[in-house]
């Protein structure tokens, strides 16, 4: 089954006390992947100072379906591209709007946030510097999204 434009988003959120500049070069392969997703669908990166700025804009009413979270932990639970891809498949076929993938924290998540997440995931068991794993994630999502219509970006290797 293909994604259909029009039915959900995705937003990738990094916690980050201060902004990174957009001309280091994982902004700019950061970017990249996000654009490629969004010949898919919508998806935007956006970087939260604290991990309260970023809830709070997550309880902020403006969608009929709560989105969901996913959270980026070391303890998550590690899965395929394949697998991650028929994640994302099932959550727009339940009608979420809005799917939220977050690079938490330097210090990690909160038990709280932990709480609130649809799904913790891994990428690996290894910790990543913030820059990195928001280049991860990106990637991670558009293979998921070509995975899903069909594109040959991903080979299953």
């Amino acid at each position: 089954m293909q994604f259909c434009r029009s039915t959900m988003e995705i937003l990738l959120a990094t916690i980050r006390p201060r902004r990174s500049a957009a001309s280091e070069p994982d902004a700019q392969l950061l970017q990249r992947y996000i654009q490629r997703s969004s010949r898919y669908v919508p998806c935007e990166q956006r970087e939260f100072s604290s991990e309260a700025a970023l809830f709070a804009h997550l309880d902020r009413p403006a969608r009929r379906t709560t989105p969901y979270l996913i959270l980026t932990d070391s303890r998550g639970k590690q899965m395929s591209s394949e697998e991650f891809a028929s994640t994302l498949g099932g959550v727009q076929d339940s009608g979420v709007q809005q799917v939220v993938m977050a690079i938490g924290p330097a210090d990690g998540w909160s038990p709280e946030a932990l709480r609130r997440a649809s799904l913790t995931v891994a990428f690996g068991r290894i910790t990543l510097p913030h820059e990195l794993a928001a280049v991860v994630a990106s990637e991670q999502i558009y293979r998921a999204l070509t995975i899903r219509a069909g594109h040959p970006y991903h080979h299953g290797h």
